[in-house]
């Protein structure tokens, strides 16, 4: 079925209640373990249908956040959704104190309990108006960000479209277009910081309901973090300030050099890659999509089907337009066991990395889509995301048909660029670590810290008012993450560690890097990170050098690539 002809309904939600205490109830009085799986079955069959159609409001005003309807209809599941939580906890509870735990753990595995356990730990009803709340701050920024229109070179443009502008050859150009960002930002300041400074008081008062220090635990628990901590994500950080900020640096020194300019950069000059412009897609966004079917229907057997399926029934909504929500992701709509992915594609580079990375979580979906329980289908998010950065590198040696003359341009910025991300995803993540560890900082003090941590990660990033919104400290307001999804960063840079260990694979041999792709794909979530890690025969990024010798690895090959003619 095509996207555009999934209906629609709001739930009743009397009903879905009552429902659920209907199926709890079973659970509680089966007499075996048949009646007490049916209720198991019974649950996750509502679950699906309830988050489909959560799921298809939350897309189609994503498309459109100007939209009457499914705007009402977020705000119908912000309120929604908390208060059907505190049944689906009951649920939860009386599959713990099921006295058939043994044969639910052996159909599905330790893992479901472990999860269980987690849930309870992240959720009380006497925090659902904490968590509604929440709902309709983060739908602020959301429209607030979908809402620019910013004045630039003769036309108007969104946050996304102004993009190409930003890493534009021409120094002109690009630094008025980092400038004309900026500027919105800061005349859009006040707002970002009072919904932020309401986020993260919400976000402190329902830690501390729960009975936690603060938010940090619970943010850990809302993540579904099971095999790691905090100290751990701590000693992560400290690697890669130790191993990969050197690499980083050394990476935009040579930048610096190639145009021309004084290190430390701008953060207008550190955009540009190459004098001659970043390597940019060959043809249309139609053009990408085609060379993604291409792409995908002779890497496998399985990815053939997929995407072909996605583009069939138009799964993907990728053209930047007006009034639509800022960034990329991709999504389940469970009813139909298929994903969905949304983007904003504006003639960068980022365009083919829609096509890969977020296909990536598409195709790990589709492959685990009818796994029992939903929750089955993917892990934990850092898990998730290995699909995904990993999947960019297989794509690889298809890299002409969507780059062209640029292709030798992109081989060196997509390898450089997962290097330099790294600094850049781990101070997002110590810097949320911060503002939850002083919930009573004032906005000023906040933009301080993460003036601060530039110095920390990121020492090529020049402080010198140039581009005031940035170099004061105020960048990560256009983290939408820190907004709208508490401590979900970390993942990306534990995840990139991990790309880095397939693309050295790659490199090597291709067919067997492809096989621990799929051994670790094919898993879904009935692991925790670690354990399906170790599974796929990879190491952990927590593993002893892990991070140094990946990014060694790359660092070498970086170092030894022949950039000649190209200027």
């Amino acid at each position: 079925m095509k996207f555009k002809d999934m209906p629609y309904q709001r739930p009743d939600l009397d009903e879905v209640k009552k429902q659920i205490t209907a199926i709890t109830e079973q659970l509680k009085n089966a007499k075996d373990y048949a009646e007490a799986k049916e209720a198991f079955l019974a649950k996750d069959t509502l679950a699906r249908h309830v988050e489909t159609q959560a799921t298809l409001s939350s897309i189609r005003h994503s498309i459109d956040t100007r939209d009457a309807f499914y705007d009402a209809e977020e705000k119908f599941w912000a309120n929604a959704s908390p208060e059907l939580e505190e049944y689906m906890q009951a649920f939860t509870e009386a599959l713990l104190a099921s006295p058939f735990r043994a044969d639910f753990e052996k159909d599905y595995g330790t893992l479901l309990f472990t999860n269980a356990e987690i849930a309870l730990k992240a959720f009380s009803p006497e925090i659902i108006p904490e968590l509604q709340k929440e709902n309709e701050l983060v739908m602020a920024y959301d429209k607030l960000i979908a809402s620019a229109q910013i004045p630039f070179n003769g036309g108007t443009y969104t946050l996304a479209q102004l993009g190409p502008f930003k890493s534009n050859a021409d120094d002109e150009i690009r630094l008025a277009a980092w400038k004309a960002d900026g500027t919105w930002y800061k005349e859009n300041q006040a707002e970002l910081d009072r919904i932020y400074d309401e986020l993260v008081k919400l976000r402190d008062a329902m830690g501390k309901k729960l009975g936690y220090e603060n938010y940090l635990p619970l943010g850990y628990y809302r993540m579904d973090r099971n095999c790691y901590t905090k100290e751990d994500v701590a000693k992560f950080r400290e690697a890669v300030v130790k191993y990969i900020v050197p690499i980083a640096d050394s990476i935009y020194r040579r930048q610096a050099e190639r145009l021309g300019k004084t290190y430390p950069m701008s953060f207008a000059d550190n955009a540009l890659e190459f004098r001659s412009g970043n390597p940019k897609p060959f043809g249309t966004a139609q053009d990408i999509l085609n060379h993604g079917l291409k792409f995908y229907t002779e890497l496998s057997p399985e990815t053939a089907v997929f995407f072909k399926t996605m583009m069939d029934n138009e799964l993907l909504d990728v053209l930047a337009t007006e009034g639509k929500q800022g960034g990329g992701y991709c999504t389940s709509i469970y009813d139909y066991d298929v994903p969905f992915i949304f983007a904003n594609f504006n003639g960068t580079q980022g365009d083919v990395s829609v096509v890969t990375h977020e296909a990536g979580h598409a195709f790990a979906d589709w492959t685990n889509r009818h796994r029992v329980p939903m929750e089955y289908i993917w892990p934990s998010m850092e898990g998730c995301e290995v699909h995904s950065m990993s999947m960019e590198f297989f794509a690889w040696p298809w890299a002409e048909g969507f780059f062209g003359p640029d292709t030798r341009k992109f081989y060196y910025s997509h390898l450089a660029e997962a290097l330099t991300f790294i600094p850049y995803g781990t101070m997002v993540d110590h810097f949320q670590h911060i503002v939850y560890e002083h919930p009573e900082y004032t906005p000023a003090q906040r933009h301080a810290a993460w003036k601060e941590l530039l110095g920390i990660y990121m020492p090529w990033e020049k402080l010198d008012g140039d581009i005031p919104f940035y170099s004061e400290g105020e960048g990560w307001q256009r983290q939408l993450h820190i907004y709208t999804s508490p401590l979900y960063y970390i993942d990306y840079c534990l995840a990139q560690t991990v790309s880095l260990e397939y693309w050295a694979l790659i490199q090597s041999d291709f067919k067997n890097a492809w096989e621990h792709y799929m051994a670790y794909t094919t898993q879904g979530g009935t692991r925790t990170f670690t354990e399906l890690l170790k599974n796929a025969g990879m190491d952990s990024p927590f593993d002893g050098d892990t991070l140094k010798n990946v990014a060694e690895v790359a660092k070498n090959w970086l170092d030894s690539y022949d950039l000649t003619g190209i200027e």
